[in-house]
């Protein structure tokens, strides 16, 4: 490689990783517009479910074949991409594969593994994408994914099949080497010179460099960030019992004043407003889980309220969180701050017939493999609706009436609770 080819590797890698920390950062601040909670307790049972969920892809083995195949993907993407570590050096240096003087028999050992997890890759995103465009998969194929959304998931494994691709035939054309999986592909350039072939290697060796800057830079716009987000995810993941919901200390505390103010807390400050309207409302986390979402549908298949036809899908209550925070980031960004713009996550994006079909059931808790909550969203909605707008169901309505007089749902006097006993 020639000092000019060099320099100018050395100069689009630069741009390549500039623009990545840029867009990153954008992310990052865009997440800290939620509110600040301390998530610290209990770090080692935290990296444990790193090391489970993010790593070990636990729940996603609730469907082995599924998991096996993602596991191609995954693993494969992650270590192939070791090899370019070489790559990057030789693109500096000018040189060609040079640590295999140094690995010896271990480099053609490294670059068969290489071959065979690209192989596997290239299986799997054949299988994916048969399996939301051939297929059609009910979890696939609904409202949720029109437009980009299914562009997004369709492109990334196309990508990743190219990529692979490229890094078989630029083993495949270099003729000092005889790997497992590209030594197959040799006969198709037998016949063509060393020179032609030194260009199709070469050619290759650009492609695949550039093709994995390109997808570095897309990730940020692409659900597909989940490959990052999911280990910080994993780690910040709740540890209490599933189903258990966090009670507005607030609230108790406006409780207490109502009913039992000597043990309601003194100097408690009123807050600002009950639950969320919108995203600034949320937590840091909930904003991560956004960004965190894999649009996979595993949440939206195993919600009752979606599979009895009503409006919720959990999914799109994540992908319109993240689609109004990267309109409120925009906005900040203009504007140096955040200017009115007249719409709100709740109303605008989330409607209000999504947020009372939510059964509670924490079934998309559950299912989730990067450990998103959407429920978390939902209730921040709700309390929201009902406290701050006093928007609730008539029957609701009558239920919030009972414990309010009668400190029981039902319109019972206290005095006559145990009337029933009498019958």
């Amino acid at each position: 490689m020639s000092t000019i080819a060099s320099l100018s590797f050395m100069v689009i890698s630069g741009i390549a990783f500039f623009m990545f920390s840029k867009q990153v950062l954008v992310i990052r601040k865009n997440i800290l517009l939620g509110k600040d909670i301390a998530i610290n307790d209990q770090p080692l049972k935290r990296w444990r479910n790193v090391l489970m969920l993010a790593f070990g892809q636990k729940k996603m083995f609730r469907n082995p074949m599924v998991a096996i195949l993602h596991l191609f993907v995954y693993v494969g993407f992650i270590v192939i991409n070791i090899e370019l570590l070489e790559i990057v050096v030789d693109g500096i240096l000018g040189t060609h594969r040079i640590f295999e003087p140094y690995l010896g028999s271990y480099y053609n050992l490294l670059i068969n593994t290489f071959e065979i997890l690209a192989a596997l890759v290239i299986i799997a995103c054949i299988i994916f994408y048969s399996r939301r465009n051939i297929i059609k998969l009910k979890r696939f194929i609904s409202n949720d994914l029109n437009g980009w959304p299914q562009t997004d998931a369709n492109t990334i494994l196309i990508i990743e099949v190219v990529l692979m691709s490229l890094f078989l035939t630029m083993n495949a054309t270099d003729p000092n080497t005889h790997f497992v999986i590209s030594s197959y592909l040799q006969p198709l350039f037998n016949k063509l010179n060393l020179s032609t072939l030194n260009a199709i290697e070469q050619t290759s060796w650009w492609l695949h460099i550039l093709g994995i800057y390109a997808f570095m830079n897309y990730l940020p716009y692409s659900k597909h960030l989940h490959i990052i987000l999911a280990f910080p995810n994993a780690y910040y993941a709740p540890l209490h019992s599933k189903g258990e919901m966090h009670n507005m200390v607030s609230v108790q505390n406006e409780v207490l004043y109502a009913m039992q103010p000597e043990l309601a807390p003194t100097g408690a400050a009123m807050p600002e407003k009950f639950g969320a309207t919108d995203v600034m409302d949320l937590s840091w986390k909930n904003l991560m889980d956004a960004y965190s979402c894999t649009e996979c549908g595993r949440c939206s298949a195993a919600c009752p309220a979606n599979m009895t036809g009503k409006l919720l899908s959990p999914r799109k209550i994540m992908m319109a969180t993240r689609d109004r925070l990267e309109v409120v980031g925009k906005n900040i960004k203009a504007n140096k701050a955040f200017v009115d713009d007249g719409k709100t996550l709740l109303h605008d994006f989330i409607s209000v017939e999504e947020l009372r079909a939510c059964t509670t059931c924490n079934a998309c808790v559950a299912e989730c493999p990067v450990s998103i909550s959407p429920l978390d969203i939902i209730l921040e909605l709700r309390r929201s609706l009902v406290m701050e707008q006093s928007n609730a169901p008539t029957e609701w309505n009558g239920m919030f009436s009972n414990i309010e007089n009668n400190f029981a749902p039902w319109k019972f006097a206290p005095d006559d609770r145990d009337a029933w006993t009498a019958q």
